[in-house]
């Protein structure tokens, strides 16, 4: 064992962070660490990061009638037209029962609050029970490092942990630049909690406990646990990159010397992948016996400011890589799980390098959405370049403008009380720990097979092309996942997206339910025989009515958490039916939250962009919260009986909360990949990034042919533009690789010299040789197409079906298009479509010799045969 490891004796030694032991930490977390994410009211500070928070208005509870209209209006297209009645009906004995009561206590509840939603987000979250990794936890894929020598474990794991400290210095001294759009400034609540926290499970639910002052980092190799500081206690680094190197090659070097499988028989963070319950029991077990280490353990992860998890393994495929970073792999050997499924401990904010030098992160959601992470993600990547410019022109500038100094001129003495050694964690794997962590990775490896993710880098166009179509980027691409739907399924189903409102204090996110009458009257002209201008145009119209939506539940004018609040203070009062309220302050005393007693109720609570992420059963079944975190103004109210409110029991309440797409647009360049689990057995799970000239998409389902709806959403993605270069006029602009310079000089043409200064020299075509997509879409003429092609709404350009025979029972295909697949959109409509075609373009001449004599069916067989 290298000298340079140090390990932790049964002395218990004392946490670098609180100068306590461990142990100690895990008790004496103050109200306000057991409570980080409770609603009351932020301090107002001096830096920049904060200043805003004070003027940020509180989020607004909608009227209820405009709640209950937009809510019947979700449900429209989802519905026959006797469920429509029948939500209806329950809707009107709401809003003239219960409904306006129940609105007048929501609206007492908020009082003095800082969200009227805030606690029973939190609640739906650490109420639930089932493994937080694939059901909560989303994950970000970087993109890889631009300088090729920090594309490897070590060094590109040492640029990101310094560039993530720079993050948590800058926001700790509040010299993080505020979030803003269109100079907006949005709500930064959630970067002060996304270090340094925990999620704690208990028998009575989980809590998010929080040390505030943490300075020291976990690193997790094969399954084994290092720590040492990194920061002051002035939150000022004290490492350099090239120190930070140094340590994680001591951390790789040590690990290898333990074999991995018996490295994995040790491997403590598989735990936290198990049923909360039986998590919070193991906790108990790990910290019961006064002799052992293992509490001492437990309080450095927990209080680290975040987990670096460095993988032996290097995934190559985008699928592979996406499974890796949001769950790990699978892979036994001789019966033992080797997989790097065995090295994450999903309770904390992770960093995860695998061999090769890809990274991502993975995170736990109940206290930070997407667009939080995607910001520190962001500034982690561009740190990284900037900080290698630097090393270049020492002019270059910094990504955040600091008066902290610079780690490599500093005194040493000048550090305090820090241990920058590397120290390896060592538990005490007692017989009954073992037997835990066996069956928790059988478990796990069980979840993990439940499930599969596919990607799709599309690189046909992106945004540029979209927006100069005239259309919404995310209203687009979400008609595509509807579209594709629709083509493989033939029905409509429930969808998902967040809509980000941290305009407002303490915002989260809003749902917005993607299925409209608009959207459902285009799919279905899409998928009809109607000419590309009119589907173009219902296009148009499914898009507008998208992006109208999503405003206003940016607005925080939406319905669905305004409809769960409305449901949470009926369940609450209800629980409290002839007992007085024990709380004044809307907290449970020891600030957990008390678990479902019977009941599992509906919210969408997937992470938005805008994640989003996630969610919590994400979207389609978060827990009932009934706990005693009450205020006493909702105490004092008492339901006039014990029935539930009709449109709580109307099954339209139920289909809007039994998502089947739960989508998430999350990234920007900085990113690769961005994605979450399914939210439920029989649906996807679908992050999307939109770039300039490209869309990355991320699917995951329970094994229901998610290889195929990606197919289907690429055939329609370029279908789409083939249609809107048909109903486009040629010179209008809409292509992707457009650019002003080159439009400038197209306006000038004939009227220079250019024969004396040589010949003009054009660049090929989109789609042709040497072009992205050169396979799929021919050259201009494409746009002068007047014909729809036959196939109906979709089929893959340049796929001409040029012959359909009947031979031995068997129908054949013929497509001039190679390998191009067809499943996924050629169905059985469109067979007919395409039979209809080919016969009016081309008569059979065996058709025109029989005329109506009748056709033979089957295979003729010779005499000789028998």
């Amino acid at each position: 064992m290298p000298t340079s490891v140090d390990r932790p004796s049964n002395s218990q030694p004392s946490n670098p962070e609180t100068g306590k032991s461990p142990r100690d930490d895990l008790n004496t977390y103050s109200q306000s660490q057991k409570e980080p994410l409770a609603s009351s009211k932020p301090e107002s500070r001096v830096g920049i990061t904060f200043a805003g928070q004070d003027k940020l208005p509180k989020l607004p509870i909608p009227d209820l009638a405009s709640s209950c209209g937009k809510y019947l209006e979700a449900l429209k297209p989802l519905q026959s037209r006797r469920e429509q009645e029948d939500s209806a009906s329950a809707v009107r004995e709401f809003l003239k029962n219960d409904g306006p009561e129940l609105q007048e206590r929501l609206k007492k509840y908020a009082t003095g609050k800082t969200s009227y939603i805030e606690q029973f987000w939190y609640d739906s979250y650490l109420n639930f029970d089932n493994p937080v990794v694939l059901n909560l936890n989303p994950f970000f894929l970087l993109e890889d490092d631009p300088t090729p020598a920090r594309n490897n474990q070590v060094t590109r794991a040492a640029s990101l942990v310094v560039s993530a400290l720079s993050f948590v210095r800058a926001v700790r001294k509040e010299e993080l630049p505020p979030d803003t759009i269109r100079g907006s400034p949005l709500c930064m609540y959630q970067y002060s909690r996304l270090f340094g926290t925990a999620r704690v499970p208990t028998e009575n639910g989980c809590h998010i406990g929080q040390d505030e002052g943490a300075r020291h980092v976990v690193v997790l190799c094969k399954g084994q646990f290092y720590w040492f500081d990194v920061l002051d206690d002035n939150s000022d680094l004290i490492m350099t990159e090239k120190d930070m190197a140094e340590n994680l090659q001591v951390v790789v070097d040590d690990a290898e010397e333990t074999p991995i499988q018996d490295a994995a028989k040790g491997a403590v963070g598989v735990l936290s992948t198990e049923n909360r319950k039986i998590w919070a029991g193991l906790r108990d077990v790990l910290t019961r016996d006064d002799d052992s280490n293992n509490a001492d353990c437990l309080g450095l992860v927990d209080s680290a400011l975040f987990i670096l998890c460095l993988d032996y393994t290097e995934p190559r495929t985008g699928a592979e890589l996406c499974t890796n970073m949001l769950c790990g792999t699978n892979q036994v050997e001789k019966g033992v799980q080797i997989g790097t499924c065995t090295n994450r401990w999903y309770d904390k904010l992770q960093i995860i390098v695998c061999k090769n030098g890809s990274a991502g992160i993975n995170f736990e959601h109940t206290g930070v959405d997407g667009h939080t992470v995607l910001r520190f993600a962001s500034d982690l990547y561009t740190d990284t370049i900037l900080r290698f410019a630097k090393s270049i022109n020492g002019q270059a500038p910094s990504l955040w403008t600091s008066m902290s100094p610079d780690p490599s001129k500093r005194d040493p003495g000048s550090f305090g009380d820090v241990s920058t050694t590397p120290h390896k964690l060592e538990w005490d794997m007692i017989p009954e720990l073992s037997t835990a962590l066996r069956f928790a990775e059988t478990r796990l490896a069980d979840l993990i097979q439940q499930n599969e993710f596919e990607i799709l880098e599309f690189s046909g166009y992106g945004k540029n092309f979209m927006t100069a179509m005239g259309f919404s980027p995310d209203a687009f691409v979400q008609m595509a996942f509807q579209a594709a739907y629709y083509g493989l399924y033939g029905r409509v189903e429930c969808t998902y997206e967040p809509a980000m409102t941290k305009f407002f204090l303490h915002g989260r996110t809003e749902a917005v339910r993607s299925v409209t009458p608009e959207s459902t009257e285009f799919i279905k002209t899409f998928w009809g025989e109607h000419p590309p201008a009119q589907k173009v145009e219902a296009l148009k119209k499914a898009t507008q009515k998208h992006t109208a939506i999503t405003k206003e539940c940016s607005k925080a004018q939406g319905q669905d958490r305004h409809l769960y609040a409305l449901f949470c203070v009926w369940q609450r009062a209800l629980d409290e039916e002839g007992a007085e309220a024990t709380s004044s302050n809307g907290m449970s005393s020891d600030g957990y939250s008390s678990p479902g007693e019977s009941e599992r109720e509906h919210i969408d609570i997937v992470q938005s962009n805008s994640h989003n992420g996630t969610s919590s059963k994400r979207d389609s079944s978060a827990s009932d919260p009934q706990n005693e975190n009450i205020n006493n103004n909702v105490g004092s109210c008492r339901p006039t009986s014990q029935t539930m409110p009709a449109i709580f029991v109307d099954a339209g309440w139920d289909k809007i909360n039994n998502t089947i797409l739960s989508t998430s647009n999350c990234g920007n360049p900085s990113l690769r990949q961005f994605g979450f689990g399914p939210t439920s057995g029989d649906g996807f799970g679908i992050g999307y990034i939109i770039k300039d000239d490209s869309i990355s998409i991320c699917a995951s389902s329970k094994h229901r042919q998610t290889k195929r709806f990606v197919d289907a959403i690429e055939a329609y993605l370029l279908e789409i533009r083939r249609l809107l270069r048909m109903t486009h006029r040629k010179g209008t602009g809409g292509t992707s690789k457009a650019s002003r310079v080159r439009e400038a000089e197209g306006s000038r043409q004939g009227t220079g010299t250019g024969g004396r200064r040589g010949r003009v020299i054009k660049p090929e075509k989109e789609g042709g040789k040497g072009a992205p997509g050169g396979a799929a879409v021919e050259e201009e003429k494409v746009e002068e197409e007047a014909e729809d092609d036959g196939l109906g709404g979709c089929k893959y350009p340049r796929i001409s079906v040029s012959n359909l025979m009947f031979e031995h029972r068997r129908l054949e295909i013929v497509a001039n298009a190679g390998d191009c697949p067809l499943d996924g959109f050629f169905d059985a409509g469109m067979l007919l479509q395409a039979l209809k075609a080919n016969q009016d373009n081309k008569e059979k001449p065996s058709e025109t010799a029989v005329g109506n004599a009748r056709r033979a069916v089957g295979k003729k067989l010779r005499l000789s045969e028998y």
